[in-house]
């Protein structure tokens, strides 16, 4: 979008948040960059110039502005709804893929060359992937300056950065102040009071409807890794360096973040897990718009707007809690899950009770005996075979999948039908076009709304929802009176 210079212009003047992540504009007589929606008095369109990206920004000499914080924003929504290789790279990237692995980790992951990745990228973003992660490791490291007590040394390494020169620079060039002048303009709110534990705000796009979101997360959670308590989705993160517990709630202009890690290098990872569970980077606005256009959609998408996909911070757990789940109710497959947990997941200590063990990995589930399990012999093979191929890594499912090969890999396996590879697409994958017209509920919320309620018919009258069919899927079963699709009380 940053092309459209007159549109961004529009965006800028008008301040309008909806375009935040979207672009972000560089004033060329202040040298700072902000969101389009900054309170400042906007400058003169001649003054403006427009980049991709906050890394773009920042490789092209501008500095974040102190009043908007544009490196905060929702991360644009392009990178969700496609499924090419730069938006991979990108959601491999914001999963510390390039601090972890490095970039050639990165082309590996992807399979492409290093060369063929930045060249991609910079065409796209203005920023090759060490910049995108170098803008990354700059927001981390203001969130611990701004939320914890630590030294900034611990600080430094714990954002990604290979010496404290390094992090100092990059700080000072980023946000034109020193770490301790950044900590110094901190609200004297208390936060980061509390030892291990990081409080932050996670921004999204109005509106957000967190009905079906959390009510999906809480109804279906799975005792000792996921629960519901005092108004908060608690659930536990495996991470690359350790373990994490996160604290989600909903407010009206954000979701409070509580994490507790055991390793502050995980933070970026954590954060960005949440949002992806969250669906916090979607446009509602274009995802409602498209949707309202159906006249027996447009009820629904009025009465409660702004409804996102509850995803997931794991995509092989959700893999095989969707096997779990096949063919049995909600409480049953929560029991299924929870007993492995039990005996397979691994133990983590919760400071504030309640939440026991990690899910168990792929390895440790493809050491569990199936006569063990509680389910059909022809289930017990699905998920047996399911496990194994995760484990030994002939089936990958992660933020660089490619939506459609996935697919084919899982429709491959014995026990893997239509509804069970397309709830793993839209769940886990995060195609936001997925679509489950076989799908009990959705037919009987057709048939009560007048659409086609045959899988074949249905499919066809669906075409005009695309490339947001998952999000119709939310809307046809907030017609039902299941719990997930309403906030726990």
């Amino acid at each position: 979008m940053h092309t459209d210079i007159e549109r961004c212009v529009r965006a800028v003047q008008s301040k309008d948040a909806r375009f935040d992540g979207w672009f972000f504009t560089a004033v060329l007589t202040t040298r700072i960059y902000c969101r389009p929606s900054c309170p400042a008095v906007p400058p003169k369109p001649q003054n403006m110039t427009f980049y991709p990206s906050a890394a773009a920004c920042q490789q092209a000499g501008f500095r974040a502005c102190k009043r908007c914080r544009p490196d905060t924003s929702p991360g644009s929504p392009a990178w969700n709804q496609r499924a090419d290789v730069v938006a991979r790279a990108v959601r491999l990237i914001g999963d510390g893929v390039v601090d972890r692995e490095g970039v050639p980790g990165l082309a590996g992951r992807l399979g492409y060359s290093t060369r063929q990745i930045e060249r991609q990228l910079l065409a796209e973003l203005g920023a090759g992937p060490l910049a995108l992660a170098r803008a990354q490791r700059a927001q981390t490291a203001r969130l611990l300056i701004e939320t914890t007590p630590l030294p900034m040394a611990e600080i430094a390494f714990a954002a990604g950065f290979s010496s404290i020169r390094t992090f100092n620079d990059t700080v000072r060039e980023v946000f034109a102040l020193s770490p301790s002048e950044l900590r110094a303009r901190r609200p004297k709110n208390g936060a980061g009071a509390t030892p291990g534990v990081l409080s932050l705000r996670l921004p999204f796009r109005a509106p957000l409807n967190p009905d079906n979101l959390f009510g999906h997360l809480a109804a279906t959670a799975v005792p000792g890794v996921e629960e519901w308590r005092d108004g908060a989705y608690r659930r536990t993160l495996r991470l690359p360096y350790g373990h994490g517990i996160a604290a989600l709630t909903p407010m009206p202009d954000h979701i409070a973040c509580r994490l507790t890690l055991s390793d502050l290098r995980d933070l970026p990872v954590a954060i960005s897990r949440c949002r992806r569970m969250l669906d916090l980077d979607a446009d509602p606005v274009a995802v409602d718009d498209r949707l309202r256009a159906d006249p027996l959609l447009a009820p629904l998408v009025d009465k409660a707007p702004g409804r996102r996909v509850p995803r997931t911070v794991d995509e092989a757990e959700f893999a095989v809690r969707a096997v779990l789940g096949q063919q049995v109710s909600t409480a049953a497959a929560r029991t299924h899950a929870s007993r492995l947990v039990a005996a397979h997941g691994d133990r983590v200590d919760d400071p504030e009770g309640g939440l026991t063990h990690l899910f168990p990995a792929p390895d440790a589930l493809a050491a569990v005996d199936p006569e063990s399990l509680a389910m059909p012999r022809t289930r017990r093979t699905t998920f047996t075979t399911l496990v194994t191929q995760l484990a030994d890594k002939t089936l990958h499912l992660g933020v660089e999948s490619d939506w459609e090969e996935s697919r084919a890999r899982l429709l491959a396996l014995p026990g893997f039908g239509p509804w069970t590879v397309d709830v793993i697409a839209m769940r886990a994958l995060g195609d936001p076009d997925a679509f489950l017209p076989t799908d009990l509920g959705i037919r009987r919320a057709a048939q009560g709304l007048g659409l086609p309620s045959t899988p074949a018919a249905l499919t066809a009258r669906a075409a005009a929802w695309r490339p947001w069919r998952a999000y119709a899927v939310q809307y046809l079963w907030a017609t039902d009176g299941h719990p997930i699709n309403f906030l726990p009380v």
